[in-house]
């Protein structure tokens, strides 16, 4: 290392120190504000910073990031504004570049036919449906997209909503609650989270894909609680890898739970055809409670489904608050799911294409020496770099080479667990994968 970089690494950290030094002053500030609310009545001024936006604890947390990034002269690498269809490349203020930063796996999304499928179900609906499904939302499109959605898990019904977030907080917020036990993978999805903070229900996590240790916190807690509900993911977003699909079975009917499997990235991902983790492991559909999903990743729309048995798919239409009082999915988001759906099922050489790709990915950058973390090797490798502040460094460097790829950052991930994400699209090639495997390592 030379002298000048070597004393730039040095300016790095310590100016690094000094905004995790303020970003924790901020928060124990606010932390020992006195509160007129306690101690009986009190006669105290309302303290300003409860009446400005300006003075919230997150805000002025974000104001010391930005300050600490233009301190380090590190760009804002989020909400850069794409002109065109992002997939394997993608144009951003009119230059192409090599995309790893989208959920377009199997290049569905741009396509003819799907954005036929959008365009038409316009002319024939409109642009909203223009009320609740229960009221006068429904149109056939809701339909067909929900039966063909259930015959792909074999199962009963299923139902479509407005946003794949709001699917796990309405239905794990529904269906569960005071006297109920909600177990949880450590690395499960934010959406989980927050519909086990909504139902109310006591929330338990369990070490990364270890289903001994679930059985063991089962083994002593479920006689505690009524109903329980396991939670995992299909492919981990974070990290891309996935649980072993069997096992939780095994323990979740030792133990009378229920389980649910979130497939948002996992559908048209896993599997010799993409139908998910189930296929992966040839399990039955019907092994899994309340199997989740969502549009937006390689069915090319937006939006999430819940998929399963009539009893639980009727109970969430007539009583889920996110979907009984949402306004029905808009005809030209149902429309191109469900012409997405009927492409994944008649071209499997997509999924063929993706898995190869995200293969040949994770070798290169595992023979690189790229810390690839739990990755094992299907749409999504992470390249851990041990900071945020490295993992923002890493992503404007290779930004700067024509390659956009997304910094995960605390807290999003532990500190120590920051990192780049690399998002695989079958249409990626193993030429762009060469050249950004050695734009890493330059930039490293």
């Amino acid at each position: 290392m030379s002298n000048n970089s070597f004393s730039g690494h040095i300016k790095d950290k310590l100016i690094q120190q000094a905004l995790e030094r303020k970003l924790k002053k901020n928060t124990q500030s606010d932390a020992r504000q006195t509160n007129p609310l306690q101690g009986g009545r009190n006669t105290s001024p309302i303290p300003e910073s409860w009446s400005r936006f300006d003075q919230h604890a997150g805000y002025k947390q974000l104001q010391i990031i930005h300050k600490g990034s233009t301190q380090l002269g590190i760009s804002n690498p989020f909400f850069r504004l794409h002109t065109g269809i992002a997939g394997a490349t993608t144009s951003i203020d009119g230059q192409q570049y090599i995309n790893y930063a989208s959920y377009n796996y199997l290049d569905l999304s741009g396509d003819g036919r799907v954005s036929q499928a959008a365009k038409d179900a316009v002319d024939q609906y409109g642009t909203s449906v223009s009320a609740s499904r229960l009221v006068s939302g429904e149109r056939p499109i809701h339909r067909q997209l929900e039966a063909a959605l259930a015959a792909l898990y074999g199962v009963d019904d299923a139902i479509v909503m407005v946003s794949g977030h709001a699917t796990n907080v309405t239905t794990i917020g529904y269906l569960f609650g005071a006297n109920d036990l909600i177990l949880h993978d450590e690395l499960i999805h934010n959406s989980t989270l927050v519909g086990a903070q909504l139902s109310g229900a006591k929330r338990l996590p369990f070490p990364h894909n270890d289903y001994a240790a679930l059985d063991k916190l089962l083994t002593e807690q479920r006689r505690h609680y009524e109903r329980v509900l396991i939670v995992l993911e299909g492919l981990y977003s974070m990290d891309g890898d996935y649980p072993n699909l069997p096992e939780f079975i095994d323990v979740k009917q030792k133990h009378r739970a229920f389980l649910m499997v979130d497939e948002a990235h996992s559908l048209g991902v896993l599997g010799a055809k993409g139908l998910g983790i189930r296929e992966h492991f040839n399990v039955d559909s019907k092994a899994v409670d309340i199997c989740m999903g969502t549009l937006s990743k390689s069915l090319a729309g937006c939006g999430g489904y819940i998929a399963g048995e009539s009893a639980l798919i009727e109970h969430l239409k007539f009583l889920a608050p996110g979907f009984l009082y949402s306004v029905g999915m808009p005809p030209q988001v149902a429309a191109p799911a469900l012409a997405a759906l009927a492409i994944l099922q008649q071209e499997p050489e997509r999924v063929a294409r993706l898995q190869a790709l995200s293969r040949y990915f994770l070798s290169k950058a595992q023979g690189a020496g790229i810390d690839t973390g739990y990755s094992l090797g299907v749409a999504i490798i992470a390249a851990i770099t041990g900071s945020s502040l490295s993992a923002a460094r890493m992503s404007q460097a290779l930004f700067n080479k024509g390659i956009n790829v997304q910094p995960i950052l605390y807290p999003a991930v532990p500190e120590k667990s920051a990192r780049l994400r690399f998002f695989i699209s079958c249409n990626h090639t193993e030429q762009q994968i060469d050249q950004t495997i050695a734009a890493y390592c330059e930039a490293m």
